[in-house]
């Protein structure tokens, strides 16, 4: 019997066809179809979409917050690269000075050095112009008494006798010139 049953429902589902297309059957399927929408709406209205706006939201919150604090960093780095451009000028303008005055300092001390050496250089060179005096005047009168002497003795290898007077002014003449 149960296999008559079964076979007696095949042959009305093949005698019917498809249900979609079986006309009377369509009130049910429009019915289920409506509660079917209606729940998926209710469901994505109720639940999905605010779900999903608020992450939106939150990502818009976030992003906006997060290019403020890009913005606000980069006003910061470039309130901190200006101070230190200006921390470098103001350095480098102090060790310009502390060159001027190093070298402002050597100079003086350097024309002080050169001042020093200068009057020791002219002191010396007065020192030694006097020495040179002396010699060429001790020359003088070493060459004087030389000449003298070979005068006297020339005259007497000849077989002259010469007096002393007469050979210091001859010698003294030819000195004159």
């Amino acid at each position: 019997m149960a296999t008559e049953a079964t076979e007696a429902a095949g042959h009305a589902a093949e005698a019917s066809g498809m249900p979609q297309l079986d006309f009377a059957l369509w009130p049910h399927q429009i019915f289920w179809l409506l509660v079917t929408l209606v729940a998926i709406y209710l469901l994505l209205t109720r639940i999905a979409l605010p779900r999903i706006s608020s992450v939106l939201a939150d990502r818009k919150g976030a992003i906006t917050n997060d290019i403020a604090a890009a913005e606000e960093l980069k006003q910061k780095a470039l309130r901190a690269e200006k101070a230190y451009n200006d921390a470098l000028a103001q350095a480098r303008a102090e060790a310009a000075k502390i060159v001027a005055e190093a070298r402002a300092e050597i100079q003086k001390d350097l024309d002080a050095a050169t001042a020093r050496a200068d009057s020791e250089i002219a002191a010396k060179a007065t020192q030694s112009e006097g020495r040179i005096a002396e010699i060429r005047d001790g020359a003088l009168e070493a060459v004087t008494e030389v000449a003298k002497d070979t005068a006297k003795e020339i005259v007497a290898a000849l077989g002259g006798k010469a007096d002393a007077r007469s050979v210091t002014a001859a010698v003294n003449a030819r000195l004159k010139g």
